[in-house]
């Protein structure tokens, strides 16, 4: 009877210790590592279907996670897709529609929230949403330091506001105070991101990883990684005229060298992360803020609404939560990745947020109903100013279509279905008349939502008190 109450005893106490134990990794926080980089398009990567440029790692970081098949960057360019992400918001409502102009202190960002709720936070790399005051240029803006007040809730911080020069590379620490990246920026921050991690294997921690490349300049890239593409020739999107076809080659040459270079990058941190017995408790994010046409449809960099210059790579691993290996098709845009790694994260989101929540349906416990993604250009500048060709535009990117209307009316029409290169436009064909009209009212509704009443350029540039760069406001109306 004695020995019957002790194992009795015994047993009683290891389903204690087993019901604790398990509480406990249940209210385990996760940590988080977004890595961001800039200019990336989705098409070039190997898992997608690119057999030229040579991106293991992501491809089978791809296998061990959850690939977004319709990730797109509502407007897509630098600043106004960092501040998306940092608010939730959509750019009209924080106001950052224009590079170099600056994120409001007040804005409650994304690491703040994760702050508050007892995460270590740190950024290293390009921030590009701190602006600058009126009379500076942007050359010298982009060179200063960002202070305390302006970093969002970010502690460690490794930061330069926007350089491209990866291999001349500064930055500043904590306190203000300038330093230098060893070598190809990228490298560097890499190995300072892995110091990180290892110092706050213990903590729950929100790393972001910004890198410059594979933004051009695209030969700059260290010499090993542009040698294993100097020997290949190049194969080239349908979509790119043949008498751009010497500059686009030149070009990719380069940018998958980045790209190789950033490859093995995402390998040492997932190398690391595994090491440290943290990768089943951490939600690891790799993406791009915008795309690059690279002389697809003729056209270069960014802000443009094709395929080429909106569609990014995103892709989250959790193993705690997500199986690898599984794709999501619903179309899912830059305000939608705040309220989305809150919730994966089981952390409160802001009002203030704007975008939805895809955490649920991630994890297979709610369905949710979007129509598409709002692409919009407010006001075109630097790269694509009106003398170059800008102009404003709102449009709808759904499942299998994108339509656009610019001032004019309806500009765009393509079915990404039949024709993913967008070779023709069917904008006002009568085959498609019903498609465009759906599509139309669908992206009415959404602006309706936002309250965005589609205005020129030049009206948000007054409304917003903010200034032209340069040559931008060249042929303005209104």
């Amino acid at each position: 009877m004695k020995n019957t109450k002790i194992t009795l005893f015994i047993a009683l106490v290891f389903v204690f210790l087993s019901c604790k134990t398990t509480k406990k990794t249940e209210e385990k926080k996760p940590n988080v590592v977004f890595v961001l980089t800039d200019q990336w398009r989705a098409q070039d990567i190997g898992f997608v279907g690119n057999g030229q440029v040579k991106t293991p790692a992501i491809d089978q970081l791809a296998k061990e996670s959850v690939f977004f098949t319709n990730a797109i960057s509502n407007i897509p360019v630098c600043g106004p897709a960092r501040a998306s992400l940092m608010t939730g918001k959509y750019p009209l409502s924080h106001g950052v529609f224009y590079n170099d102009k600056p994120l409001s202190s007040n804005e409650y960002c994304l690491a703040e929230v994760y702050k508050d709720n007892g995460y270590e936070t740190g950024y290293i790399g390009k921030w590009h949403i701190n602006g600058h005051e009126k009379g500076i240029t942007n050359k010298v803006g982009r060179s200063l330091p960002i202070h305390v007040d302006r970093r969002q809730g970010f502690d460690y911080w490794k930061v330069h506001e926007c350089t491209h020069n990866y291999n001349n590379s500064v930055y500043y620490d904590e306190d203000d105070v300038e330093h230098k990246w060893e070598g190809y920026d990228a490298i560097a921050q890499t190995k300072d991101a892995i110091n990180y991690i290892e110092a706050n294997k213990d903590n729950p921690f929100v790393l972001f990883m910004s890198y410059g490349p594979p933004h051009a300049p695209y030969n700059s890239a260290p010499k090993e990684y542009r040698d294993m593409y100097k020997d290949i020739d190049i194969k080239l999107r349908p979509n790119v005229p043949e008498t751009k076809t010497k500059e686009a080659k030149e070009a990719l040459r380069g940018y998958y060298a980045h790209m190789s270079a950033l490859d093995n990058c995402i390998a040492q941190l997932q190398k690391e992360i595994k090491k440290l017995g943290l990768e089943e408790n951490t939600i690891f994010v790799f993406t791009s803020d915008h795309g690059d046409m690279l002389y697809s449809q003729a056209q270069t960099k960014k802000q443009k609404p094709w395929e080429e210059s909106i569609c990014v790579p995103f892709m989250v691993k959790y193993p705690a939560k997500l199986r690898g290996g599984e794709q999501l098709t619903k179309v899912f845009s830059y305000p939608d990745i705040m309220p989305t790694l809150l919730g994966m994260s089981n952390l409160p989101i802001p009002e203030t947020v704007e975008g939805v929540d895809y955490s649920g349906h991630l994890l297979g416990i709610e369905d949710i109903n979007v129509e598409g993604a709002l692409i919009t250009c407010p006001v075109p500048f630097h790269q694509w100013s009106y003398k170059r060709g800008g102009r404003e535009y709102r449009g709808i990117r759904t499942q299998r279509y994108t339509y656009a209307k610019d001032l004019k009316g309806p500009w765009l029409l393509f079915d990404n279905e039949k024709d993913p290169y967008q070779l023709e436009n069917l904008v006002n064909k009568e085959e498609y008349k019903a498609v465009q009209k759906d599509l139309g009212q669908k992206l009415q509704k959404m602006l309706d939502k936002r309250g965005d009443k589609f205005l020129s350029g030049n009206e948000y540039m007054k409304a917003w008190n903010y200034t032209w760069d340069g040559s931008d406001s060249i042929k303005v109306k209104g």
